[in-house]
């Protein structure tokens, strides 16, 4: 799960206003009382209490160690469904259900450019020079050093989710078909090669790994395909929801579902012999998941849940290191270099975050 790439400073970016300006108590005697269980201060968050220190709830985007909360980009007006990160490029860009695509200055933190797309963005990937857009019905892929821009038509519905292996581009779609493109050098650099089929409702994520493509979808199935012959060679059956997240790291098999459970499949022989190694319980559906490295290079497992927070984990013990929070659920969460990661939330935040070294007596 190492990070690579050049690094981007957002160090000059408005961070979140913790401004008091008119939150009251609910009654005069329970100043330091506080209540059960852990929630954002919702006046904090619009800027509005007034109660400082002695308010019940919190007044951070976050609690644990080893990482900050940077700067939050605001300009979206409904869920952001995509983060992508060119390599090489000194660019951030992210999609919403809102129907604009936004680019965003990692120097200064703003909005350069929104382009209105017509429809609602339901994901977006980038390899490459090219940034790929999953819309209703096609896909649009954005040349960022020519600013060519062409529609791969062909998917039913809503394309969910994107991956790229072996000079291919899939897309899970809304029928359950997930629909294979390869690269080629022509006027057309992409030509539409198969339909995989095999899922009975909407594919929802899609991750490589050693030559393998892994779909999850709203039947409660994750089916492993071979990228070379395009032959679906195992159907896992172990959720007992929607499959909303997938991704391979180090031969392992990380899977979430609405269920509210987190799986880790193997393979002890071959590609064919998954199974479940362990199982991790959230208390509300699990929507994504995102693997990276802290500051000590240590991985992580990040996992977003229904409950409007995204929950990090030491692995393999699934220790508990923090609770990132947001104003509601948090719909994407990619990994960048430097140590930065973001998060997009579906009130349309996108909030930038970085992995920093414990303090050496902590660490010790």
């Amino acid at each position: 799960m190492e990070v690579n790439g050049k690094g981007r400073n957002f160090a000059n970016t408005e961070l979140c206003s913790t401004s008091a300006k008119g939150c009251r108590p609910r009654n005069s005697n329970a100043s330091t009382a506080k209540p059960p269980g852990v929630s954002l201060c919702k006046y904090w968050m619009s800027g509005r209490c007034s109660r400082g220190d002695s308010c019940w709830y919190l007044h951070s985007w976050s609690l644990g160690h080893g990482f900050t909360h940077l700067a939050r980009l605001e300009g979206h007006k409904k869920a952001v469904k995509g983060i992508a990160l060119p390599l090489g490029s000194d660019k951030l860009y992210s999609g919403s259900s809102d129907g604009t695509a936004r680019l965003w200055d990692c120097i200064t933190g703003k909005c350069d450019y929104s382009s209105n797309l017509g429809d609602e963005v339901w994901s977006m990937i980038t390899e490459g020079h090219w940034v790929f857009i999953g819309m209703k019905d096609f896909i649009k892929a954005l040349n960022i050093q020519t600013s060519n821009e062409i529609n791969l038509e062909g998917p039913v519905g809503q394309v969910y989710a994107m991956a790229v292996a072996n000079d291919k581009l899939f897309a899970g779609t809304q029928n359950g078909d997930i629909m294979a493109w390869r690269a080629s050098f022509e006027a057309n650099p992409f030509h539409l090669a198969a339909s995989l089929q095999g899922h009975t409702r909407a594919v929802l994520c899609l991750s490589v790994g050693e030559n393998m493509l892994f779909s999850g979808s709203a039947d409660n199935t994750i089916r492993v395909w071979d990228t070379e012959t395009l032959q679906c060679i195992k159907t896992l059956n172990g959720h007992a929801d929607a499959v909303t997240s997938v991704i391979h790291c180090n031969g392992h098999l990380f899977s979430c579902s609405l269920d509210g459970t987190i799986k880790v499949w193997f393979a002890s022989e071959g590609q064919q012999n998954w199974e479940v190694i362990h199982t991790h319980k959230e208390e509300t559906g699990v929507l994504t998941l995102c693997g990276m490295n802290d500051a000590e290079m240590k991985p992580v497992l990040c996992c977003s849940c229904n409950d409007n927070t995204v929950r990090l984990y030491d692995l393999p013990s699934f220790t508990e290191r923090g609770i990132l929070f947001s104003k509601r659920e948090v719909r994407v969460i990619e990994r960048g270099p430097s140590g930065l990661f973001f998060t997009g939330d579906a009130a349309g935040s996108l909030s930038v975050w970085m992995w920093v070294q414990k303090p050496q007596e902590e660490a010790s």
